[in-house]
Protein backbone atom coordinates (compact mmCIF):
# COMPACT_ATOMS: atom_id res chain seq x y z
CA UNK A 1 0.00 0.00 0.00
CA UNK A 2 1.58 3.19 -1.06
CA UNK A 3 1.30 6.47 1.48
CA UNK A 4 -0.04 8.57 -1.71
CA UNK A 5 -3.26 6.17 -1.49
CA UNK A 6 -3.42 6.76 2.18
CA UNK A 7 -3.66 10.37 1.78
CA UNK A 8 -6.32 9.82 0.04
CA UNK A 9 -8.09 7.35 2.25
CA UNK A 10 -7.45 9.72 5.07
CA UNK A 11 -8.33 12.83 3.47
CA UNK A 12 -11.74 11.37 2.65
CA UNK A 13 -12.47 10.14 5.28
CA UNK A 14 -12.06 13.47 7.35
CA UNK A 15 -13.85 15.67 4.87
CA UNK A 16 -16.56 13.48 3.75
CA UNK A 17 -16.86 13.87 -0.23
CA UNK A 18 -14.30 13.32 -2.60
CA UNK A 19 -14.72 16.91 -4.04
CA UNK A 20 -13.29 18.00 -0.40
CA UNK A 21 -11.02 15.66 -0.04
CA UNK A 22 -9.79 16.62 -3.64
CA UNK A 23 -9.84 20.11 -2.89
CA UNK A 24 -7.55 19.54 0.28
CA UNK A 25 -4.82 17.14 -0.89
CA UNK A 26 -5.32 19.57 -4.45
CA UNK A 27 -6.37 16.97 -6.85
CA UNK A 28 -9.18 16.54 -9.06
CA UNK A 29 -12.32 14.63 -8.17
CA UNK A 30 -11.76 12.15 -10.76
CA UNK A 31 -7.94 11.73 -9.70
CA UNK A 32 -9.59 11.14 -6.16
CA UNK A 33 -13.09 8.61 -6.69
CA UNK A 34 -9.97 6.59 -9.32
CA UNK A 35 -7.08 6.77 -6.84
CA UNK A 36 -9.74 4.96 -4.31
CA UNK A 37 -11.30 2.92 -6.21
CA UNK A 38 -7.65 1.15 -6.84
CA UNK A 39 -7.24 1.38 -3.17
CA UNK A 40 -10.39 -0.78 -2.31
CA UNK A 41 -9.85 -2.84 -5.26
CA UNK A 42 -5.89 -3.81 -4.38
CA UNK A 43 -7.23 -4.27 -0.58
CA UNK A 44 -10.77 -6.14 -1.28
CA UNK A 45 -11.82 -4.52 0.93
CA UNK A 46 -15.37 -1.99 0.81
CA UNK A 47 -13.63 0.92 2.91
CA UNK A 48 -16.60 3.73 2.79
CA UNK A 49 -20.69 3.49 2.35
CA UNK A 50 -21.19 5.78 -0.36
CA UNK A 51 -25.03 7.95 0.93
CA UNK A 52 -26.65 10.94 -0.30
CA UNK A 53 -24.72 13.03 2.14
CA UNK A 54 -21.31 11.84 1.58
CA UNK A 55 -18.51 9.01 2.04
CA UNK A 56 -19.05 7.26 5.74
CA UNK A 57 -16.21 4.77 7.16
CA UNK A 58 -17.57 0.96 6.96
CA UNK A 59 -16.51 -1.15 9.56
CA UNK A 60 -13.26 -2.35 7.42
CA UNK A 61 -12.69 1.05 6.66
CA UNK A 62 -12.93 2.43 10.50
CA UNK A 63 -10.68 -0.24 11.52
CA UNK A 64 -8.00 0.61 9.47
CA UNK A 65 -8.25 4.88 10.09
CA UNK A 66 -6.13 4.68 13.30
CA UNK A 67 -3.06 2.79 11.42
CA UNK A 68 -3.49 4.88 8.12
CA UNK A 69 -2.77 7.51 11.08
CA UNK A 70 0.02 6.05 12.67
CA UNK A 71 1.43 6.06 8.96
CA UNK A 72 0.91 9.56 7.89
CA UNK A 73 2.57 10.61 11.43
CA UNK A 74 5.69 8.97 11.07
CA UNK A 75 5.21 10.10 7.08
CA UNK A 76 5.05 13.69 8.17
CA UNK A 77 7.68 13.20 11.07
CA UNK A 78 9.92 11.92 7.95
CA UNK A 79 9.25 14.98 6.03
CA UNK A 80 9.85 17.60 8.69
CA UNK A 81 13.22 16.02 9.54
CA UNK A 82 14.31 16.17 6.44
CA UNK A 83 13.65 19.64 6.13
CA UNK A 84 15.18 20.46 9.09
CA UNK A 85 18.20 19.04 7.72
CA UNK A 86 18.56 21.64 4.59
CA UNK A 87 20.69 24.25 5.36
CA UNK A 88 20.84 25.91 2.47
CA UNK A 89 18.91 29.37 2.34
CA UNK A 90 16.37 28.50 -0.50
CA UNK A 91 13.07 26.71 -0.58
CA UNK A 92 9.79 27.90 0.84
CA UNK A 93 9.18 29.29 4.26
CA UNK A 94 5.19 28.87 5.03
CA UNK A 95 4.57 32.07 7.89
CA UNK A 96 1.34 31.81 9.85
CA UNK A 97 -0.29 34.70 11.69
CA UNK A 98 -3.16 36.79 12.32
CA UNK A 99 -5.00 38.89 9.49
CA UNK A 100 -3.88 42.13 11.29
CA UNK A 101 -0.06 41.12 12.13
CA UNK A 102 0.53 39.58 8.64
CA UNK A 103 -0.72 43.02 7.00
CA UNK A 104 0.89 45.56 9.32
CA UNK A 105 3.19 43.96 11.58
CA UNK A 106 5.23 41.13 9.19
CA UNK A 107 5.99 43.72 6.13
CA UNK A 108 9.33 45.28 7.11
CA UNK A 109 10.89 41.95 8.38
CA UNK A 110 9.58 40.11 5.49
CA UNK A 111 10.82 42.71 2.50
CA UNK A 112 14.47 42.73 4.96
CA UNK A 113 14.78 39.20 4.76
CA UNK A 114 13.49 38.49 1.05
CA UNK A 115 16.12 41.13 -0.14
CA UNK A 116 18.80 39.41 2.09
CA UNK A 117 17.60 35.78 0.90
CA UNK A 118 16.27 36.29 -2.68
CA UNK A 119 15.87 32.33 -3.09
CA UNK A 120 13.80 31.53 -0.13
CA UNK A 121 9.93 31.72 -1.37
CA UNK A 122 7.79 32.69 1.24
CA UNK A 123 3.92 31.99 1.80
CA UNK A 124 2.05 34.23 4.08
CA UNK A 125 -1.00 32.67 6.04
CA UNK A 126 -3.12 34.70 7.40
CA UNK A 127 -6.61 34.50 9.52
CA UNK A 128 -8.38 32.99 12.61
CA UNK A 129 -7.39 29.18 11.60
CA UNK A 130 -4.80 27.92 13.44
CA UNK A 131 -2.44 26.36 11.21
CA UNK A 132 -1.12 22.78 12.23
CA UNK A 133 3.38 22.96 12.55
CA UNK A 134 3.11 19.00 13.13
CA UNK A 135 1.52 18.57 9.30
CA UNK A 136 3.41 20.87 7.88
CA UNK A 137 0.82 23.11 7.10
CA UNK A 138 3.10 26.35 8.41
CA UNK A 139 6.81 26.35 9.26
CA UNK A 140 6.72 29.14 11.70
CA UNK A 141 3.33 30.78 13.60
CA UNK A 142 2.83 33.95 15.02
CA UNK A 143 -0.27 33.69 17.74
CA UNK A 144 -1.57 35.84 20.75
CA UNK A 145 -1.81 33.02 23.23
CA UNK A 146 1.54 30.27 24.35
CA UNK A 147 1.00 27.46 21.41
CA UNK A 148 -0.64 23.74 23.26
CA UNK A 149 0.82 21.47 20.51
CA UNK A 150 3.20 18.93 21.37
CA UNK A 151 6.98 19.71 19.94
CA UNK A 152 6.32 23.07 19.74
CA UNK A 153 9.29 25.27 20.51
CA UNK A 154 7.94 28.77 21.66
CA UNK A 155 9.28 32.31 22.91
CA UNK A 156 7.26 35.26 24.02
CA UNK A 157 8.17 37.68 20.99
CA UNK A 158 6.64 40.65 22.31
CA UNK A 159 4.10 42.54 24.45
CA UNK A 160 1.78 43.96 21.85
CA UNK A 161 0.18 47.43 22.99
CA UNK A 162 -2.77 48.08 22.15
CA UNK A 163 -4.93 51.28 21.70
CA UNK A 164 -8.63 53.16 21.81
CA UNK A 165 -9.52 54.90 18.52
CA UNK A 166 -12.20 56.90 16.87
CA UNK A 167 -12.79 58.51 13.24
CA UNK A 168 -10.40 61.55 13.62
CA UNK A 169 -13.08 64.40 13.07
CA UNK A 170 -15.73 62.28 15.89
CA UNK A 171 -15.67 64.36 19.27
CA UNK A 172 -13.48 62.27 21.91
CA UNK A 173 -15.70 60.74 24.39
CA UNK A 174 -15.34 61.55 27.63
CA UNK A 175 -14.15 58.24 29.99
CA UNK A 176 -16.49 56.78 32.71
CA UNK A 177 -19.92 57.79 30.42
CA UNK A 178 -20.15 56.69 26.87
CA UNK A 179 -23.67 57.94 25.99
CA UNK A 180 -24.32 58.64 22.81
CA UNK A 181 -21.25 55.95 21.63
CA UNK A 182 -21.26 53.20 19.03
CA UNK A 183 -18.47 50.40 19.27
CA UNK A 184 -16.73 48.39 17.09
CA UNK A 185 -15.57 45.28 18.88
CA UNK A 186 -14.03 41.55 17.81
CA UNK A 187 -16.61 38.95 17.53
CA UNK A 188 -16.72 37.54 21.60
CA UNK A 189 -17.73 33.79 19.27
CA UNK A 190 -13.77 33.41 19.04
CA UNK A 191 -13.45 33.56 22.82
CA UNK A 192 -12.77 36.28 25.65
CA UNK A 193 -10.99 39.37 24.71
CA UNK A 194 -9.65 41.52 27.27
CA UNK A 195 -9.61 44.96 25.21
CA UNK A 196 -13.81 44.38 24.95
CA UNK A 197 -14.30 44.45 28.51
CA UNK A 198 -11.70 47.10 29.20
CA UNK A 199 -13.98 49.82 26.50
CA UNK A 200 -17.17 48.87 27.86
CA UNK A 201 -15.50 49.72 31.69
CA UNK A 202 -13.99 52.77 30.11
CA UNK A 203 -17.55 53.93 28.05
CA UNK A 204 -20.27 52.03 30.41
CA UNK A 205 -23.31 53.55 28.34
CA UNK A 206 -21.93 52.79 24.81
CA UNK A 207 -23.38 50.38 22.56
CA UNK A 208 -21.90 47.80 20.51
CA UNK A 209 -23.50 47.93 16.88
CA UNK A 210 -20.48 45.82 14.78
CA UNK A 211 -18.39 42.91 16.22
CA UNK A 212 -16.09 41.47 13.45
CA UNK A 213 -13.40 38.57 13.70
CA UNK A 214 -11.08 40.75 11.42
CA UNK A 215 -8.96 43.82 13.24
CA UNK A 216 -8.41 45.40 9.74
CA UNK A 217 -12.62 45.28 9.22
CA UNK A 218 -12.36 47.22 12.68
CA UNK A 219 -10.48 49.46 11.97
CA UNK A 220 -11.81 50.35 8.70
CA UNK A 221 -15.30 50.74 10.21
CA UNK A 222 -13.93 53.50 12.92
CA UNK A 223 -12.08 55.23 10.17
CA UNK A 224 -15.66 55.91 8.50
CA UNK A 225 -17.02 56.52 11.68
CA UNK A 226 -19.30 53.97 12.78
CA UNK A 227 -17.73 53.65 16.23
CA UNK A 228 -14.87 53.51 18.32
CA UNK A 229 -12.75 50.69 18.06
CA UNK A 230 -9.67 49.10 20.23
CA UNK A 231 -6.95 48.16 17.79
CA UNK A 232 -3.28 46.82 17.94
CA UNK A 233 -1.43 49.92 18.24
CA UNK A 234 0.56 48.82 14.73
CA UNK A 235 -2.82 49.36 13.25
CA UNK A 236 -4.14 52.02 14.54
CA UNK A 237 -1.27 54.16 14.43
CA UNK A 238 -1.19 54.11 10.97
CA UNK A 239 -5.04 54.69 9.39
CA UNK A 240 -4.90 58.67 8.51
CA UNK A 241 -8.20 58.71 9.59
CA UNK A 242 -8.42 58.35 13.28
CA UNK A 243 -7.48 59.29 16.45
CA UNK A 244 -6.35 58.10 19.27
CA UNK A 245 -8.33 58.27 22.39
CA UNK A 246 -7.22 59.01 26.01
CA UNK A 247 -9.24 57.51 28.02
CA UNK A 248 -7.55 57.46 31.39
CA UNK A 249 -4.95 54.81 30.76
CA UNK A 250 -4.17 52.30 27.79
CA UNK A 251 -6.21 49.02 27.00
CA UNK A 252 -5.06 46.02 28.07
CA UNK A 253 -1.56 44.58 26.14
CA UNK A 254 -1.61 41.20 24.50
CA UNK A 255 1.39 38.34 24.33
CA UNK A 256 2.45 37.94 21.00
CA UNK A 257 4.24 34.45 20.65
CA UNK A 258 6.19 32.41 17.86
CA UNK A 259 6.63 28.88 17.78
CA UNK A 260 8.26 26.14 14.91
CA UNK A 261 8.59 22.51 15.32
CA UNK A 262 11.34 20.94 16.81
CA UNK A 263 11.67 18.88 14.39
CA UNK A 264 12.97 21.79 11.74
CA UNK A 265 15.07 23.63 14.04
CA UNK A 266 17.75 23.24 12.24
CA UNK A 267 16.42 24.52 9.30
CA UNK A 268 18.66 27.28 8.05
CA UNK A 269 15.98 29.39 6.30
CA UNK A 270 14.12 29.21 9.67
CA UNK A 271 16.62 29.86 12.02
CA UNK A 272 17.71 32.82 9.39
CA UNK A 273 14.01 34.22 9.67
CA UNK A 274 13.48 33.72 13.05
CA UNK A 275 16.72 35.63 14.64
CA UNK A 276 15.66 38.40 11.70
CA UNK A 277 12.42 38.71 13.34
CA UNK A 278 13.39 38.99 16.69
CA UNK A 279 15.75 41.37 15.90
CA UNK A 280 13.22 43.70 14.00
CA UNK A 281 10.01 43.01 16.34
CA UNK A 282 11.66 43.36 19.50
CA UNK A 283 11.55 47.18 18.61
CA UNK A 284 8.24 47.22 18.95
CA UNK A 285 6.87 48.77 22.08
Amino acid sequence: MEWSDVRIFLAVAREGTLGAAGRSLKLSHPTISRRLRALEDATGQTLFQRTSDGYVLTEEGSAVLSMAEHMEESALAIERRLAGDVHKLEGTLRISSADWFGAWVLPPVIAAFSKTYPHVDMEILTGTRLFSLAQREADVAFRISPFTEADVVQRKLIEMPYGAYAAADQAPPRAGDGHGCALVTMDTSLGAFPDIDWLKSKLPHARIIVRSNNRNVQAQMSSAGVGIAVLPRPVGDKQPNLQRLDLGEDPPSRDIWMGYHRDIRRSGRLRAFVDLAVALLSKIR
